[in-house]
This record gives structure tokens, C-alpha cells and sequence, in this order.
């Protein structure tokens, strides 16, 4: 890969200089601990999602990142969609006038070369819903700047890895402001479309082929003035992600999304 450095122990990585920041992004149950290492060590810290196995695990990470004074953001890489941002703008704008109902559609087919310890690994903190839910929560508090309080929620296995772990799940729930909501993650239906629609009493958005991780999809906004298309100017979501978090360990501001966001995921 041209990297000029490689380490193969944890510890010999932390105890070099040169190394302002890491991204942590081993297996779920692996979070916690090398999170509070990196703190520990005083670097920076971008944690994939979920923080980790348990809400006390994640606690524990965000108090000792903020003890040792280093920045802690977590890769939802999802708030960095030109679509979301765009959607965000347009709820804070009032133009969608009183939020009603969102709905999220997240999954499609798990790629073969993902179809390990996903799907067939309970300790690792496999299934859809650490793997997707958790997206889910991050981004309905990102688009509507309200907290999710109460969630009802089923799964199922439907043949995909170990009987034990869920492909499928759904959930409905409602935030502290009354909205309500539906979320929809799978790992096997191939032919799925990623999508989010908010429905408000003046107007509804509707995005599709947004929820990968590539920087593409639409968003449309219908409203007393009919449908169309907003214009979106896409770039790499985790070029995105990782340029915030390097702005914010020089002091300039926050990263896109905190720890303490990734605790709220969570």
C-alpha cells in the first residue's frame, strides 16, 4: 500500500512520536480497550462504530479521552453524505414545516468479502443491528436534531450465518420531540435501495441510494411548488470524516461526529 510505516504490536505504534492520531477500526469487542490505550498514550482517536460491546464500555471511552485531553470522534461516516447534509439544511431551514415521520431503509446484500465475523461471531458483536442500526440512530439524530426515547423493535434470522445472530431487523420508535419513525436494516435482500424520506406538514424529502459508502444518490423535496431534484455536490464521506478530525485535533472545532454522538448511537 506505499505506507512508509507498519507496526504488528499496539503498543510499539503508540510509543512513536510521529503518530499524532489512530483510527480504530478492529472488531467491536476490540474498541474499549484499544481506545483507552490510545488515550492513554495521548493520541487522537477516530473509533469505528459501535464504540463497543456495552453503553458502560462506551462510557468508560469517552471519559478517558476527554481525561487525557484527546479529541475522540466516531466514524459515522454517513453525516458526511452530501445528501445528509443537504437534508439537514433543508429540516433546519422550517421548510418541511413540522416533522411527522422518518423513515430508514439501510441494507441490501452484506458483501462476500464481509460474510465473516458479521455474521457468524456473537463475541465480535456481529448482526444487523450493530452493524446497521446503530447508523441508523446516528443519522436520524444528525438530520433532525432530536434524541430517540422510546424504540420497539423484532429480528430474525433469515439464513444468512449463524442462527444465533440476526440479518434482519426493524424498529419503530419515537424522539423526545414526537416524531416517529420506522427503520428497516437487512444483510441479504440484493435488489434493496438504500433510502431515508421525512414527511413534515409542509413538505416531505425523499433520498435514495444513500446509505453506502459511496458519495452518490439523490435527494428530491416535494412541497406546494411540486417535486425536484436538490442539487448535491458529492465528495468521499470518510475524506470528509477524517478532514474534521484533523481540523478539530489542531483546535478547530469539533469532528463531524463525537464520541459522545457514538455513545447516543449506541
Amino acid at each position: 500500500m506505499g505506507i512508509p510505516k507498519a507496526y504488528d504490536r499496539l503498543d510499539e505504534m503508540l510509543a512513536d512520536p510521529e503518530v499524532d492520531g489512530v483510527y480504530v477500526a478492529s472488531t467491536n469487542e476490540r474498541h474499549h480497550q484499544e481506545v483507552l490505550a490510545c488515550a492513554a498514550a495521548g493520541k487522537h482517536v477516530l473509533c469505528d462504530k459501535p464504540l463497543a460491546m456495552s453503553l458502560a464500555e462506551a462510557e468508560d471511552m469517552v471519559r478517558a479521552c476527554q481525561a487525557a485531553g484527546v479529541v475522540f470522534a466516531t466514524n459515522h461516516h454517513m453525516r458526511c453524505g452530501a445528501h445528509h447534509i443537504a437534508m439537514r439544511e433543508i429540516v433546519r431551514s422550517g421548510r418541511l414545516g413540522d416533522l411527522v415521520v422518518i423513515r430508514v431503509v439501510h441494507g441490501a446484500l452484506l458483501p462476500a468479502h464481509l460474510q465473516t465475523w458479521r455474521i457468524n461471531d456473537p463475541t465480535a458483536g456481529a448482526g444487523a443491528i450493530m452493524d446497521l442500526a446503530v447508523h441508523d440512530a446516528d443519522i436520524v439524530r444528525f438530520l433532525t436534531g432530536d434524541e430517540i426515547v422510546e424504540v420497539s423493535a423484532m429480528s430474525k434470522n433469515s439464513g444468512m450465518g449463524t442462527d444465533r445472530i440476526e440479518d434482519t431487523a426493524l424498529a419503530i420508535f419515537r424522539t423526545a420531540g414526537g416524531l416517529l419513525g420506522h427503520i428497516h436494516n437487512v444483510f441479504n435482500t440484493p435488489f434493496n435501495r438504500g433510502s431515508i424520506e421525512i414527511h413534515g406538514t409542509r413538505g416531505s424529502l425523499y433520498a435514495r441510494d444513500n446509505m453506502g459508502q459511496s458519495p452518490e444518490g439523490t435527494v428530491h423535496l416535494r412541497d406546494a411548488d411540486g417535486l425536484r431534484e436538490i442539487e448535491l455536490r458529492h465528495e468521499d464521506l470518510y475524506v470528509r470524516m477524517v478532514r474534521s478530525v484533523v481540523a478539530a485535533a489542531r483546535g478547530e472545532g469539533e469532528p463531524a461526529c463525537t464520541g459522545q454522538d457514538g455513545l447516543r448511537s449506541l
